[in-house]
């Protein structure tokens, strides 16, 4: 079975369930040099996040300080220790996209999902965050839905491309994949 395969079943487990597995992760890293980032990227797609009861059982079983744990996942901004939502909304404030109306962009995300940077919509379906490039410069301003590029984004068309990330799996229209309207016209 795959990690992703296995994160999927996480999101119906409980944290003790979690915490379990997390154990069996950790005994087949113990020995491992250059374990921890390893560790913290699988217990992060097993939790979604990063709980501090997780990162204290690392500390321990790596052998680590649990301050090097809490620099590591401080330091790299993949990581989080705060839940995040079902899709990762990012804005680009890159040269290009914040001249082009990357700040508006992200006021009006913000005014849309109520939420801050670094957040996280109370039904944890979206979490909202920044970048700085995302290479595609010449389609400012851009964001990122997951791993869905949507270029040229206008803030009067961000509730419409939020819809299609709230859909159901049992709404007919749901077959229509995001990327499926990722175009200029449409963002």
């Amino acid at each position: 079975m795959t990690l992703e395969a296995k994160c999927l079943e996480c999101q119906e487990a409980t944290e003790e369930e979690l915490l379990a597995r997390l154990d069996e992760v950790l005994a087949q890293y113990v020995e491992v040099p250059g374990a921890l980032i390893p560790v913290l990227q699988i217990a992060q797609a097993m939790f979604g996040y990063l709980p501090e009861t997780a990162l204290r059982k690392i500390s321990v079983a790596l052998s680590k300080p649990y301050s090097e744990v809490a620099g590591v996942v401080g330091f790299y901004s993949f990581f989080t220790t705060v839940p995040r939502g079902k899709h990762l909304v990012r804005v680009c404030l890159g040269t290009a996209c914040y001249v082009r109306g990357g700040k508006q962009v992200l006021s009006a995300l913000r005014d849309l999902l109520r939420i801050e940077v670094g957040e996280t919509t109370p039904d944890r379906q979206f979490s909202l965050d920044v970048g700085r490039c995302f290479g595609a410069c010449g389609l400012a301003p851009v964001i990122m839905v997951d791993d869905d590029v949507h270029q040229r984004v206008k803030p009067t068309r961000l509730g419409r491309i939020l819809d299609k990330y709230r859909q159901t799996e049992g709404d007919a229209s749901a077959n229509d994949s995001p990327a499926d309207s990722i175009t200029g016209e449409d963002s």
